[in-house]
């Protein structure tokens, strides 16, 4: 039987002069300032705000150095990511890069996986937004206000993406002002010399002063990268987003150059603010939490009340991404034939309506078994996704090692982005996420939970993909012409 190939054009509406649209149906609506604070606040996760307590509980002021590693983890994953992103900005990210550069059965397989973590994360976010929006107005019971939740940010990804953008530039914006206020304040009050405040201004002696900087061992460095590792994750949802931009290799590379910075100021910073105005073994750090604790000790009055707002916030802004990015994964899968053939259409909108309500119908079924099985459905979902973040990573390493030959011997000039001392770094980096993910397995507990779960499920999602690939299922690959045009070339 022989193979016939048509060359058909994906997306074919009609392109307006004041509404761009790029060559695969999307609307170029989102705005470089847009994709700024997209990039800026997209490393701030509500796990920062939440998640912090414990990790400096476990490992005291050496929290900093798993801050650290982490950070350069994620500085790098980000550089190789934002050599092929700028190269080739697609909505599909680092899942079309893989299926390039690796095969079909490696885009499939981390691009559902991927769009599997976020629709999970819709629920948790969901959750954990209803529950302070509960607090306010108890009316409303918590299930209520996860579901108007839910649907406010649905209507908004079905309006248009200038609507996403807008409403993340709002979310990422009050997030970036609030980190960046209270890394000013606490350094002043460190120092002794915030107006009004009765805080003693120890300085750098809470560094040291309860058992030395690592009080718990060299090893609850370790076990502290293994808890703040996945409040990290949301740094690379600039490399999908820069498709639907108006200059999409500005943005990636803006983005990519900065993400140094970001970790910097937003997660050391805040972190290390924290731990010099209170000693890390302080009661009020795990009863307050981090940030309300640290407030609580300059006297800033209602810093519950004002933390729960900002928290909430970043609740919302991983919300309104989470379903954005899930969608637009989907598009791309849609788009690649390993997705039904309607999550690749777009409206008048230029928007993937059928992308985003499958994801969203997902989030809540998660919701709703979060409610009814949180112990059980819940929490195989949660534990069965908790590792794909460093699968992700772990793919983008190998995909750059493929792809810098091919960008190299195609398309040279557009390698603006450039990894690092390649190839050693990114062999470095490899090795970092495979010790991480080791030593979550050695640790036990939730740790191996999650890995042995999510590897579970990652070898159900490869095997259907290479059987799809073994039985000859027809897909459609995503190319660059020279004019660099997307063509969909579907195999019958």
């Amino acid at each position: 039987m022989t193979s016939q190939q048509t060359l058909t054009k994906e997306g074919g509406k009609p392109e307006t002069p004041g509404n761009p649209q790029s060559s695969d149906g999307l609307q170029a609506g989102l705005k470089n300032r847009h994709l700024s604070m997209i990039a800026i606040g997209g490393v701030i996760g509500a796990g920062l705000f939440v998640g912090s307590s414990s990790g400096i509980a476990a490992a005291g002021p050496a929290i900093l150095l798993s801050y650290a590693l982490v950070g350069a983890l994620v500085v790098f994953v980000m550089r190789m990511l934002g050599e092929m992103a700028a190269a080739n900005p697609t909505s599909g990210s680092f899942s079309a890069y893989a299926d390039r550069a690796l095969g079909r059965w490696a885009g499939f397989s981390i691009g559902w996986l991927y769009w599997f973590f976020w629709v999970v994360v819709l629920a948790v976010e969901a959750t954990a937004g209803a529950k302070i929006l509960e607090s306010w107005m108890p009316a409303v019971p918590q299930w209520g206000w996860a579901l108007i939740v839910m649907v406010v940010l649905t209507a908004t990804n079905l309006a248009s993406v200038s609507s996403y953008g807008e409403f993340e530039f709002w979310f990422a914006g009050i997030k970036v002002v609030a980190i960046s206020a209270f890394v000013l304040i606490g350094v002043l009050a460190v120092f002794g010399m915030l107006p009004g405040s009765d805080n003693p201004g120890a300085g750098f002696a809470h560094l040291t002063d309860a058992g030395g900087f690592l009080p718990n061992g060299a090893g609850a460095i370790l076990t502290g990268v293994l808890m703040v590792v996945f409040s990290f994750m949301g740094s690379e949802i600039v490399t999908l987003a820069a498709g639907e931009s108006e200059d999409p290799q500005r943005a990636v590379t803006k983005a990519t150059n900065s993400v140094i910075w970001r970790i910097g100021v937003f997660y050391l910073g805040s972190i290390f603010v924290v731990l010099t105005l209170l000693p890390w073994n302080d009661k009020s750090i795990i009863d307050k939490g981090s940030y309300v604790a640290a407030l609580d000790s300059i006297g800033i009055a209602h810093a519950g009340q004002i933390m729960n707002v900002i928290v909430l916030t970043a609740v919302l802004s991983c919300l309104n991404s989470g379903l954005y990015t899930a969608s637009r994964m989907a598009f791309s899968l849609g788009q690649r034939g390993d997705a039904p053939k309607a999550f690749a259409r777009t409206n008048s909108r230029g928007v993937p309506q059928a992308a985003i309500l499958g994801s969203v119908i997902f989030g809540f079924l998660a919701v709703f078994f979060n409610y009814k099985w949180p112990d059980t459905v819940f929490a195989f979902l949660l534990n069965s996704s908790g590792a794909v973040a460093l699968f992700v990573w772990l793919v983008i390493c190998v995909t750059q090692l493929r792809m810098r030959g091919i960008i190299q011997r195609e398309t040279p000039e557009k390698l603006v982005v450039r990894m690092w001392l390649f190839p050693y770094l990114t062999w470095l980096t490899i090795a970092m996420i495979l010790f991480v993910l080791g030593y979550m397995v050695y640790d036990g507990g939730d740790a191996r939970d999650q890995v042995l779960l999510s590897l579970l499920v990652a070898a159900v999602v490869i095997a259907i993909a290479v059987a799809r690939e073994k039985f000859g299922r027809g897909g459609a690959d995503i190319e660059l012409d020279q004019s660099g045009v997307k063509d969909s070339v579907t195999r019958s």
